[in-house]
């Protein structure tokens, strides 16, 4: 075992964290959590376009999310590979959204993973400089989303 062991299990960890964290705070709606999260100059797409900046990233998920029901963002299988100040993770992703007034048994599922790369901050925290969505599947009416 290499001196590094302990210090690459460290950020693995961190990295794995604030997936989980980013998860929660798109189901509380936590915007803020959301953007501690992204660098300022993330990139993302999620199936739909191309975004550029942490603020068009929170932007469009804001704009499924807000008029949801309650959602549950699951996340399994998290690989994290780092290299130095930064890293790349993958992460299935299965997430749960209820319809908010008409029909609570309304739902709407995706299957995915999420593909992120990472830098770490200054002030040694890690951030998400990008993160591409890859939808396998989903089920249910996009109505969910109050469209």
């Amino acid at each position: 075992m290499n001196s590094d062991f302990p210090t690459l299990l460290g950020d693995e960890r961190a990295i794995e964290r604030a997936l989980i964290l980013f998860a929660r705070a798109m189901d509380d709606r936590d915007w803020a959590a959301m953007a501690a999260i992204l660098t300022a100059d993330a990139v993302g797409d999620f199936g739909t376009s191309h975004l550029a900046g942490s603020a068009a990233i929170i932007e469009l998920i804001r704009g499924y999310l807000d008029n949801c029901g309650p959602t549950q963002h699951l996340l399994g299988n998290v690989i994290v590979d780092v290299d130095g100040d930064t890293a790349t993770s993958r992460a299935y992703i299965h997430d749960v959204h209820l319809n908010a007034a008409a029909d609570p048994a309304v739902r709407f599922y995706t299957l995915g993973d999420y593909h992120d790369t990472w830098r770490r901050t200054p002030d040694g925290s890690w951030r998400i400089s990008q993160r591409i969505k890859a939808n396998r599947g989903y089920v249910g009416p996009l109505e969910v989303f109050g469209n």
